[in-house]
């Protein structure tokens, strides 16, 4: 290639103005600063426009390093901010530059693009014009995530955009049951694996087959009752297979997954039976109690958690309700469901999450949220809290946290006092 050009990527001071700033500062009250300088938003946005294009030109590059900083940029500033019309105006030539590079670019630059790719369905919403783009980049994901010879990372990012595209705009029931096929295709063969060898052992493939499972249970969040309820009879009883997977992921994404499958399978049959309910509650409370030493203590407790959560909603169909907090907004996730649907877009968004669930139309759709929530300024002044304000209320929590702390590490306290 040619030489690479000195690209200055998305910086956090670009999107300090218009674009972070909103994440940080809508979804904290106290952000807003009492005596900042009037900001010229059209100037603004202009401005970011202009750098905007010109990532969108360096994607071209002769230059893979270029091409590859390009589009991180572009993720930067897709997933910090809304920019509906900026994208609409040029969705075909980015729909064109995400396809070359995931066709001839190395596997950097592929799994650049396939999050790219995530995030221009995510700016686009359901319509018309998503579906011409998944028509386009659809095939070329499927192929790449069916390729033995490129490499796992592409196959993963690859995996993950066309569950999360597919997600987004497919109204057509065909495309879906073909893309749930491909993912299929991929994951199931964990369970092969397994009956060759008496235990899944940890691969290189490994990766791939937790993203192609995490992007399938996606999907099947969408999937009309009578197809989801053959897919839960064929998975139900290989899915505990996993549960014995040497990789920590694998196994959380499988207890996850047999959590979400039993809650679809209560909601379509309300006299569900599983046969091997004891073998399972037996399975997953060993790993909800699990003390093996060779483990490393943070996996320990991460898989504790989960597995605590995943045994409750097998044995008791109860699901520990999380709460999150956007403005002056909050959701309730009390579902799996709801819990795969949140988790999926926050890996993909990052800290734009917040920002994305005040003002994008589609993902307040998913969640049920209604329209964007228009705060005045009057509104937003009445949130503000002062600087002085902060500073007395964060010394007084320092000093009772301190004090509580010497209190529980001071040898000589009666230890009884405390039960």
């Amino acid at each position: 290639g040619g030489q690479p050009r000195n690209v200055q990527p998305f910086s956090d001071e670009d999107a300090s103005i218009e674009t972070m700033s909103h994440c940080s500062g809508f979804s904290d009250p106290a952000s807003f600063t009492e005596d900042g300088p009037e900001v010229d938003e059209e100037a603004t946005q202009e401005d970011l426009e202009y750098k905007l294009k010109g990532f969108i030109d360096l994607t071209l590059d002769k230059s893979a390093k270029t091409r590859q900083a390009a589009l991180e940029s572009l993720k930067s500033a897709f997933s910090s901010k809304i920019l509906y019309e900026f994208v609409m105006e040029r969705r075909m030539t980015l729909t064109d530059s995400i396809e070359r590079c995931i066709k001839k670019g190395k596997s950097d630059e592929q799994c650049a693009a396939a999050g790219l790719a995530c995030l221009l369905c995510v700016q686009m919403g359901s319509g018309i014009e998503s579906e011409e783009i998944f028509k386009t980049l659809g095939p070329v994901l499927k192929k790449i995530v069916c390729d033995g010879t490129a490499s796992i990372q592409a196959r993963q990012a690859c995996a993950t955009c066309l569950g999360i595209c597919c997600f987004i705009v497919t109204d057509d029931i065909t495309e879906l049951y073909s893309t749930m096929e491909c993912l299929e295709n991929i994951f199931t063969k964990a369970y092969q694996r397994d009956r060759d060898t008496n235990g899944v052992s940890s691969t290189h493939n490994t990766v791939l087959h937790i993203s192609a499972l995490l992007a399938w249970t996606l999907l099947l969040t969408i999937c009309p009752m009578n197809e989801a309820k053959k897919k839960i009879e064929t998975h139900l009883h290989k899915l505990p297979s996993l549960l014995s997977c040497d990789d920590l992921n694998m196994r959380i994404a499988a207890g996850e997954t047999l959590a979400l499958l039993f809650e679809l399978a209560r909601e379509t049959d309300a006299d569900f039976f599983y046969e091997d309910m004891e073998l399972l509650t037996e399975k997953l409370r060993a790993l909800a109690t699990d003390g093996n030493k060779h483990r490393a203590k943070v996996d320990k407790r991460k898989q504790r958690s989960v597995f605590r959560d995943v045994l409750r909603a097998v044995e008791e169909r109860d699901f520990p309700t999380e709460m999150v907090k956007f403005g002056p907004e909050r959701m309730y996730i009390d579902c799996w469901v709801k819990k795969q649907t949140y988790d999926t877009f926050k890996e993909i968004l990052g800290s734009g999450m917040q920002y994305h669930l005040q003002s994008n139309d589609f993902l307040r759709n998913v969640f049920e949220l209604g329209p964007p929530v228009m705060l005045d300024a009057a509104t937003l002044k009445t949130m503000k809290i002062s600087r002085f304000e902060r500073h007395l209320y964060n010394s007084a929590a320092f000093k009772a946290r301190t004090k509580a702390r010497s209190k529980c590490r001071d040898k000589r306290a009666d230890v009884g006092e405390f039960f």
